[in-house]
């Protein structure tokens, strides 16, 4: 098909004008869009891959022309869903513009949660032609009466950043969705849009429904080339440090690039990382630069201001965590800087695209590794991008507790039949192996709360109607639902209110919302802690309902809000580079004169790791016996290592007291030595480290410990079975957890196999437990086990050996303190 047949005479004019041309892959994407075909779209960063995926959209309404007065209702034409809401703000805002030059008749609007709820009303009244969402949003309009008028209409649902919308229970949650769209609007066709994809069937198949027993698929476009990017890592001359994550070694250097850049994105991995980063480049600012924060807490207005800003280029240098690493468009930025190793190559491909945002011209991005293991992680990481390796994860099998959610949510819409639902359900790609039999399980939890909780009124949701199909038990039950919808269970959260004393020295009850900080870290606090947030040093003041106050202090000194579930895994790709980097003394030479001068001494003093091989190094220290095991796959996998080991170790008579991990290493210590142990045969590597770990160990310790209590809590609030918002209050982060911890010990003492339990340990097993890569690793290193026995710490245990008995406080003094033990512990082990 030709372009005149393909774009209307005012996008030609518009392209023209502008000395541009549609891109090959554009008008590819706009032909087999005509041709009502659904396709994935992978291009690199800068190649117009939003202009392509909204084109069939624009050059569609553009024909249709303008809807006439009085005309009969008319739901919306495009449904556009990003995981981001700044991303779907951003994204209306360079629609508008070629729409207004082009006078297409478009209307366009975006709908997040931070949209006013006047105008959510209006939007059901009179739907705009495109609406830009977020995930949760298009749940919410699903479960509403008004569901089938809204999106009877719908041609096209394009996914933007589909690789990162699809591979948590969010995207799981979004399947089902689109199962419900394809029913409102059999000829509904699909765009996902992508710059990074480790397998693009995983993500072809979730773009179209599933059939029992055959496999669909999306069409696929792929776009090659693109300028390489320009990637270093911050070459100093500063001491790098042996562990920790701050990286303020680097700030003078971090702040000499600012100077020398329009404007610079600093991504880091966790919101406390942040506060921690943007706090000390500000002291740093002696010419004033204007420098901003931007990630999940803050409050909404505070992060709209610092994106407009950027857009209008009033910035710097903004400090952001993964709420801005994705499709922003922002063509200033020159330079992005990573602090902190990136945890994954496709993770740092698409921070470092924010830099330029342009096709034919390279990104520009410096790595500044917090210690020296991140050194060999991000060279492995920059290795990875040159070559254009990919790490994101699968789609995964769809979680239960999402299905029950979805279950509500359907008949929260309009009562259905079971088999028309479970036929819908099976259509979406992450649950088309969903047995009939867990089916009829959930919607009987949705229905009775399951065995145990059936005789509880309040657990009956849902009740058969006469003619068979499933409907809300009352109006108040889909009102919860709607109050309580979504997948992201975040620890629980206060208000921090800026508050002053008065004359009297009682505190005012104005003040402005900085944003919201979690309810442990508060609970920690007592009247007078400082704490980092927002840029501010801030001095605790109390508590009032569900807000933290506090007042503006100034102290050198303070506290750290700590953010759960900021920090991302090591990929399996990374930590098997870094493995192959440890083994290859060649590639040391791409690495920094002090780390590289570390791998040798530690290859003199003790050893080093070959590729699939696990060392293991025992040593004495103080009153203490150690034992150090380098498996390189990641912090959570090395947790539950860390656990079980514990245990067998007790049984072996080790007497052992505690263990630590890193992403790279686990250190186990005890009363007894170890190293004679293992010498003398009373103690084996091979039985130590077995696969058969993962079996009875597994279940003794999941039954006495609260991780699955923790987990249970979460899978809980996503089905619904306990409620965080009710009409005009919140329940307290300890109310959840009580009224969690009370229903877990119930199922488990008398059903045992409850759908939810079976969620909750699914989830433990992948999530928390990452017991599949730690059984991948136990079957890797079975006969490669090396045994190191020495006098004292090794260099290669230094790091870690500083992580044992570490508060995490940050400040000057105590990284002096780290410094002092780390030169202790290296003169020990150069002996």
């Amino acid at each position: 098909m030709s372009e005149p047949d393909l774009l209307p005479k005012a996008f030609r004019d518009w392209f023209e004008t502008r000395g541009w041309k549609p891109r090959a892959h554009q008008l590819e994407l706009l032909a087999r869009a005509k041709g009502g075909e659904s396709t994935l779209l992978i291009a690199p960063t800068g190649a117009g891959k939003t202009m392509a995926g909204f084109l069939p959209s624009l050059t569609d309404l553009a024909r249709r022309g303008p809807l006439a007065p009085g005309a009969p209702f008319t739901g919306i034409h495009t449904l556009y869903v990003s995981p981001l809401k700044a991303l779907a703000v951003d994204i209306e805002r360079n629609l508008m513009k070629p729409v207004g030059e082009m006078r297409l008749p478009v209307s366009i609007e975006n709908r997040t949660g931070d949209t006013p709820q006047a105008k959510r009303q209006r939007q059901k009244i009179k739907p705009p032609d495109i609406l830009l969402t977020t995930p949760e949003q298009v749940a919410l309009l699903l479960a509403n009466g008004e569901a089938t008028r809204f999106f009877k209409d719908l041609k096209y649902v394009v996914f933007d950043e589909l690789h990162s919308l699809v591979t948590s229970k969010r995207g799981h949650l979004l399947s089902l969705g689109l199962a419900r769209l394809r029913r409102l609007a059999p000829a509904v066709q699909t765009i996902g849009l992508s710059a990074t994809v480790a397998d693009p069937m995983d993500l072809q198949k979730w773009l179209v429904g599933q059939e029992p027993g055959e496999e669909r698929h999306a069409d696929l476009i792929t776009v090659s080339g693109g300028a390489k990017p320009d990637i270093s890592i911050l070459a100093t001359d500063e001491h790098i440090p042996w562990s920790g994550h701050s990286a303020r070694y680097a700030v003078a250097d971090i702040y000499a690039e600012l100077k020398r850049h329009r404007t610079t994105l600093i991504f880091v991995n966790t919101r406390s990382q942040a506060e921690l980063v943007f706090q000390e480049l500000w002291a740093a600012n002696d010419d004033n630069l204007a420098i901003a924060l931007h990630h999940g807490s803050l409050d909404v207005a505070q992060r709209r201001k610092v994106e407009a800003a950027m857009a209008e280029n009033r910035l710097r240098a903004v400090v952001a965590t993964s709420t801005l690493d994705l499709g922003i468009d922002w063509g200033d930025v020159d330079l992005v800087i990573h602090v902190g190793a990136p945890k994954g190559a496709s993770r740092l491909a698409q921070r470092i695209g924010r830099a330029n945002h342009r096709m034919d011209e390279p990104s520009k991005a410096i790595l500044v590794p917090a210690n020296r293991f991140e050194v060999m992680e991000s060279r492995a990481a920059l290795d990875a991008n040159y070559v254009g390796a990919q790490d994101t994860p699968p789609v995964g099998e769809g979680a239960l507790d999402v299905l029950a959610q979805h279950v509500l949510g359907m008949a929260c819409a309009e009562p259905f039949d079971l088999l028309e639902l479970y036929g819908e359900v099976a259509s979406a790609s992450p649950y088309a192996g969903l047995q009939w039999e867990s089916f009829e399980r959930v919607v009987d939890f949705v229905a009775t709360g399951g065995y145990a909780l059936r005789t509880y009124e309040r657990y009956a949701r849902i009740r058969k109607t006469k003619e068979g199909r499933w409907r809300v038990s009352n109006p108040q039950v889909a009102q919860q639902y709607r109050l309580n919808l979504g997948t992201i269970v975040e620890e629980p959260m206060l208000n921090i209110r800026l508050v002053k004393r008065n004359a009297l020295g009682s505190l005012g009850r104005g003040g402005m919302v900085l944003g919201k900080v979690e309810e442990y870290f508060v609970e920690q606090l007592s009247p007078s802690d400082t704490f980092l947030f927002s840029g501010k040093v801030l001095r605790f003041e109390g508590i009032r309902e569900n807000e933290c106050l506090a007042s503006n202090a100034f102290s050198l000194d303070p506290k750290i809000p700590s953010y759960a579930g900021g920090k991302f895994p090591l990929s399996t790709y990374l930590a098997d580079q870094v493995r192959q980097m440890l083994a290859d003394p060649e590639r040391w030479r791409q690495l920094p004169d002090q780390v590289r001068d570390w791998l040798e001494i530690q290859r003199e003093k003790s050893r080093l790791p070959n590729h699939d091989e696990l060392l293991v190094e025992t040593f004495p220290r103080g009153n203490r016996f150690y034992m150090v095991a380098y498996p390189f796959e990641g912090r959570l996998a090395h947790q539950t290592l860390g656990m079980l080991l514990t245990r067998r170790l007790e049984r072996a008579g080790a007497k052992p007291l505690g263990f630590v991990a890193t992403d790279y290493s686990l250190a186990v210590w005890g009363l007894e030595d170890t190293g004679t142990m293992i010498r003398s045969g009373r103690l084996r590597l091979a039985d130590l480290f077995d696969e058969d770990m993962l079996g009875d160990d597994l279940e003794a310790w999941l039954a006495e410990s609260f991780l699955l209590k923790r987990t249970f809590r979460s899978c809980a609030v996503i089905a619904g079975l306990i409620e965080r918002r009710h009409p005009g209050k919140e329940k307290s982060g300890r109310q959840v957890t009580v009224s969690a911890d009370l229903i877990y010990d119930v199922l488990r003492s008398h059903e045992p196999d409850h759908i939810l339990l079976e969620a909750t340990r699914r989830d433990a097993a992948k999530g928390l437990l990452d017991v599949e890569r730690l059984g991948a690793m136990l079957k890797r290193i079975k006969g490669h086990l090396t045994h190191c026995a020495l006098e004292h710490v090794s260099p290669l245990a230094v790091p870690i050996m500083l992580e044992i008995g570490r508060e995490p406080v940050a400040g000057e003094a105590h990284d002096a303190v780290l410094a002092e033990a780390a030169d202790d512990l290296l003169m020990e082990a150069m002996g």
